[in-house]
């Protein structure tokens, strides 16, 4: 287990570390920079840096965690890489059966591959995983249709870094959308409008709408507040013990 930051979740799980820049929103990677960082500290993890390398003893730590909450998995990777066998994924997939006492959250920008792999019959799908898909500009939408086409239970969808407007979303089976402006030393520009935009797209939709920050050079000084109000709406979770 490991403590986050990220607000949306509330511990992040990496059987995986590493990745490659696929898009537009990978350019000031996060990630990328803390695995430097690590490996700097002579982090065992992450002795090969943001090499893509995968952890098959770190699958087993989810089943010491009986207490359920909220798992980000591969925070510091992408399940979906190209280079990830799908035999390793399954076996991340079986953790997540085995556990349904958590709630997973998977995030991927490679869409394609997620699609592919589900249209194959190569995944069978949790009740307690969340999937989600990057979504940081109009380039990016396509990711939309391949996530919906897949049998997960809980889709959604993270507008962050959000780097344009996004005025034609379908959202009509996307249970939830995170929208974020980028930080750090050099954070391209978010606009209000664009925030506003995805807002009333998921009140025409009833989707959950969880505003994250404003980012900036200060993301802590810029906050989160919309119009006044702070957006940090979730899916319902219910674990599927119903």
């Amino acid at each position: 287990m490991a403590s986050t930051k990220i607000e949306w979740t509330e511990t992040t799980w990496n059987p995986i570390t590493g990745c490659t820049k696929t898009s537009a929103g990978c350019k000031f990677c996060y990630a990328e920079i803390m695995a430097r960082r690590l490996q700097a500290m002579r982090q065992k993890k992450y002795v090969n840096g943001f090499q893509l390398t995968l952890h098959p003893k770190v699958l087993y730590e989810p089943y010491a965690w009986k207490k359920g909450r909220i798992i980000f998995v591969n925070s510091m990777s992408d399940l979906f890489h190209k280079d990830v066998p799908i035999e390793f994924i399954n076996k991340v997939f079986k953790v997540i059966w085995d556990n349904p006492q958590h709630v997973f959250q998977v995030l991927t920008k490679r869409a394609d591959i997620l699609q592919y792999y589900d249209s194959e019959g190569w995944l069978k799908w949790p009740h307690n995983l969340w999937m989600g898909v990057t979504v940081e500009n109009s380039d990016a939408i396509y990711r939309i249709d391949h996530l919906n086409k897949t049998g997960a239970r809980v889709k959604f969808i993270c507008c962050e870094p959000l780097l344009s407007d996004l005025p034609d979303l379908d959202l009509q089976n996307i249970d939830w959308v995170i929208v974020g402006g980028e930080s750090g030393q050099t954070p391209r520009p978010m606009k209000k409008e664009w925030v506003i935009n995805i807002k009333e797209q998921c009140r025409k939709t009833n989707t959950a709408f969880y505003f994250k920050q404003w980012g900036g050079t200060n993301k802590d000084k810029a906050g989160k507040t919309l119009d006044g109000k702070v957006y940090v709406e979730m899916p319902e979770i219910d674990n599927g013990f119903c």
